[in-house]
């Protein structure tokens, strides 16, 4: 693998982990609404509900430490990008954006809902991809908000797949940028990544890919796009619960498993 290859698939890797992770430490009412209509709510009930919860974090003090140079990045370099970001693409057009990239995720969920036996899920999957692909212009729009049995479907991941066959979540890990993950979890997100068609690209068997090579600048825009499009919200987010934690590491780390935990029991 060259250079450029490398650098797209890096970026790549970063990019599905930003999003996806960011989205997992928001608490459940907060993420549908943010999945829905992009708007940031009130967290202030969310964090008088929360129960205790035990978190295996042997590598607290490295953790910390890399958790103290993600809020720098993240409210002094991606904030004021994502502002730009803003400025160019207005929201409506961010939503379609957004939209387009949950629905290509299409495979990551079925593959996952059939990993568990969820096969009336898998079937419901398939059909909200239908819908959104032939009825929302390629997934731009999402159609299946307007049906009852596939508007609000749980979403399902290779790291809740391994919650539901017993894996252990393990140590907690801060990662430079990517964020904060259960071991099982960090699993589970590389092997999203290569089953997300934005991964394909890098899947051989034998000698052939699955799906036809694309020059570096576009698969890094690709990974950018999907990136930017899920951010504002969630920085948002992310600022409103850290200002809104006594000790912010702690809450975005037990909220993250609560969540976590709540949605491999669905």
């Amino acid at each position: 693998m060259n250079y450029h290859r490398l650098l797209a698939l890096a970026s790549l890797a970063l990019g599905v982990a930003l999003a996806q992770n960011a989205r997992a430490q928001i608490p459940s009412s907060a993420r549908v609404i943010d999945e829905r209509t992009g708007a940031a709510p009130d967290l202030t009930d969310d964090y008088g509900d929360y129960a205790s919860v035990s978190v295996s974090d042997p590598l607290e003090g490295f953790n910390r430490v890399i958790f103290k140079f993600n809020d720098v990045a993240y409210t002094r370099v991606l904030r004021p990008m994502v502002k730009s970001y803003e400025r160019v693409i207005s929201p409506p057009v961010n939503q379609a954006i957004g939209n387009f990239y949950d629905n290509l995720r299409y495979p990551v969920r079925l593959v996952n809902c059939v990993l568990q036996g969820k096969f009336t899920r898998a079937g419901l999957e398939t059909k909200k991809f239908a819908v959104n692909t032939l009825g929302g212009l390629g997934g731009f729009i999402r159609q299946s908000d307007t049906i009852p049995d596939i508007a609000k479907l749980p979403r399902e991941d290779l790291g809740q797949t391994l919650g539901f066959y017993g894996v252990p979540h393990g140590p907690y890990l801060i990662i430079p940028i990517f964020g904060g993950f259960s071991l099982r979890d960090l699993g589970g997100r590389l092997g999203d990544t290569v089953v997300s068609p934005t991964g394909w690209e890098y899947i051989r068997i034998g000698n052939h890919k699955w799906a036809g090579e694309l020059e570096w600048e576009w698969q890094t825009a690709i990974t950018v796009t999907d990136t930017l499009s899920t951010m504002p919200a969630v920085l948002d987010l992310y600022i409103q619960m850290k200002n809104a934690a006594i000790d912010p590491y702690v809450s975005l780390r037990d909220g993250n498993r609560r969540y976590r935990d709540a949605e491999t029991a669905r």
